[in-house]
């Protein structure tokens, strides 16, 4: 994700830390006693935006590693520093992981300690570090994770929209175009029976842009939901239909950083000869009238030449 700026807020009530869990069934073979295991690799928790919710285990994790790989060490220096916290920090991100994956794997094998954070939330869900798991996987190297704040789940419970199934998908692309066929083919999957709230990440100056893009492929009743600044002074959550969203995000500009939720279609909603205009003219905007045809047909559930005949006829009505 981002960088989140982190700041600890005394308005939030302390929570108590119990010890670890354990199970007394000794025929679960997959219950663990982490209190005498040593994981070469922790992946580590870190705020979304409230310091204060950076766990004991978490701290004592990244005291006690030889390393702390993280996203961007200038920002973790700073949660470093909060928590007193003195270890050696590097960068591992987008551009560098794959290159660098080797040589972290050599350094496990030979006994460091790693920690690895991203800069908010937890490591590898839209952050980097899959490619570093996997290769630890693949060698036999123990990892473990320790949990923490996550803002996709966050904006989940607090959104009012059904907790499951649910799907976190990322950031959207950001080209229009690239958008509206990433939701045509989510769209699509709708049709073919999925019904999941669906969870994105998005940066503030591309929201309102892209609650239009969803409004023209989704339709302008669905309910979604846009969390903003979530555990921070300023924590946000917005409810409506994409409709009322996309008026309302194309008014304000938001700040901060942003999760998008869209509860999944009613079992009512059906594709209408006006939604299927809606998004072929949305389509046709930055598309072929061939692919718009594709897409709309792919989302709506029908024959792409009945669609591709109704997109000939929006052209020429558009020229005319």
């Amino acid at each position: 994700m981002p960088s989140s700026s982190l700041s600890p807020e005394s308005n939030r009530p302390d929570i108590e830390h119990g010890g670890p869990l354990s199970s007394n069934n000794n025929n679960n073979q997959h219950t663990t006693d982490r209190t005498s295991r040593t994981f070469a690799l922790t992946l580590v928790a870190t705020p979304i935006g409230n310091l204060s919710d950076f766990s004991p285990r978490a701290i004592q994790a990244l005291k006690h590693a030889d390393l702390v790989l993280c996203e961007d060490t200038r920002t973790t220096a700073r949660l470093l520093s909060e928590y007193n916290i003195s270890v050696r920090t590097e960068a591992l991100h987008e551009h560098n992981e794959e290159q660098r994956v080797p040589g972290l794997i050599s350094k496990l094998e030979q006994g460091l300690q790693i920690a690895l954070v991203s800069d908010a939330g937890m490591p590898l869900l839209s952050d980097p570090g899959y490619r570093l798991v996997r290769a630890a996987i693949d060698a036999d190297i123990p990892l473990t994770v320790i949990p923490g704040p996550n803002a996709a789940l966050t904006g989940l419970v607090l959104s009012g929209l059904p907790p499951h199934p649910f799907m976190f998908i990322g950031f959207p692309p950001p080209r229009s175009s690239a958008r509206k066929e990433a939701f045509a083919k989510l769209h699509a999957a709708e049709h073919a029976g999925l019904a999941a709230t669906l969870i994105w990440h998005e940066s503030p100056h591309r929201l309102s842009e892209t609650l239009v893009d969803m409004e023209a492929i989704f339709g302008p009743s669905r309910q979604g939901a846009v969390a903003r600044e979530l555990t921070k002074r300023f924590e946000e959550v917005r409810r409506g239909t994409l409709s009322q969203l996309a008026e309302y995000y194309a008014a304000n500009t938001p700040r901060g950083e942003i999760t998008v939720l869209l509860g999944p279609p009613s079992e009512t909603q059906e594709t209408s000869q006006r939604s299927l205009d809606d998004t072929l003219r949305s389509l046709l905007e930055t598309h072929s009238v061939k692919d718009a045809a594709t897409l709309a047909a792919t989302a709506a559930g029908l024959p792409r030449r009945t669609v591709y005949a109704r997109a000939l006829e929006l052209t020429t009505k558009g020229k005319n």
